[in-house]
């Protein structure tokens, strides 16, 4: 024990200091730029009269503030509610049992794709499917059909037929859920694009260089499997390799170097 005047501060004193001090800065850096913030100060500000009016004996007013500080719980949930959620979510996406059901989930949506994808190859169905990240493209959902509905390789290949008013544009895929579909995709003005690709892969590259998504490609004519990503397209895809490529996408595990090596081909 370490003497302080009239205090004594030991090892467990000090432990217990740091770790408040550590999660006063943090949930400072949390709120910091948020509406939270003067909130905060006003809540500390109400505590501060109440104990000011309390030393001095001014009752009614003190009853007042009592009354407002006993809801004081409820109202910091109520003022916070988005930061709260925020921070939950986080705290949840950061778990192991969370990347043990995203992963399951990710190999789910990649054999019910794979399955379509090959159907839809050997068939020389045309195909145009973008993985988008959470809560992105908005803009071109909006402009589609709204599905909402759990990947599956039936409904997949159904969209894609040619007799389906859906045929014609994207779907759009995120977490486990097709969204969209009938999407129309932004075209490449990229002058290098070579001339044997038509719409359908000139419309992935476009959204590819505007948006960080995958997107798969069947083509009607000959079949072939392409893939479009960060502004560049890779043709004749073997079924092997567009599982890694999605499960580098779906899992969040391509690096820098990974995106820079992602070659061109027009094979």
């Amino acid at each position: 024990m370490i003497p302080l005047g009239f205090l004594d501060f030991g090892l467990k004193d000090l432990i217990e200091t740091a770790i408040i001090a550590v999660a006063i800065f943090y949930m400072y850096r949390w709120i910091r730029g948020s509406f939270a913030v003067p909130a905060f100060f006003g809540i500390i500000i109400i505590f501060a009269v109440n104990a000011l009016v309390s030393v001095l004996g001014l009752s009614t007013i003190n009853f007042i503030l009592r009354r407002v500080t006993d809801v004081g719980i409820l109202a910091v949930i109520i003022i916070f509610q988005p930061e709260i959620r925020k921070l939950l979510y986080n705290l949840g996406q950061n778990t192991r049992f969370d990347k043990i059901f995203a992963q399951k989930e990710s190999d789910s949506v990649i054999d019910e794709v794979i399955e379509a994808v090959k159907i839809m190859s050997r068939a020389k169905t045309g195909a145009l499917i973008v993985f988008a990240k959470t809560a992105t493209m908005h803009d071109l959902v909006d402009a589609g059909i709204k599905v909402d509905a759990k990947v599956s390789s039936k409904l997949l290949t159904t969209i894609f037929q040619k007799d389906t008013p859906l045929h014609d544009g994207a779907v759009i895929i995120r977490s486990d859920r097709i969204v969209a579909a009938s999407c129309y995709l932004p075209i490449s003005q990229n002058p290098n694009i070579s001339s044997t690709f038509g719409t359908r892969h000139r419309a992935a590259l476009g959204i590819s260089e505007s948006s960080n998504v995958l997107v798969i490609v069947v083509s009607e004519e000959t079949g072939r499997i392409s893939v479009a990503r960060s502004g560049s397209l890779v043709s004749g895809m073997t079924i092997q390799k567009l599982r890694s490529e999605m499960e580098q996408h779906l899992t969040d595990k391509n690096s820098a170097s990974e995106e820079v090596g992602f070659s061109k081909s027009a094979s």
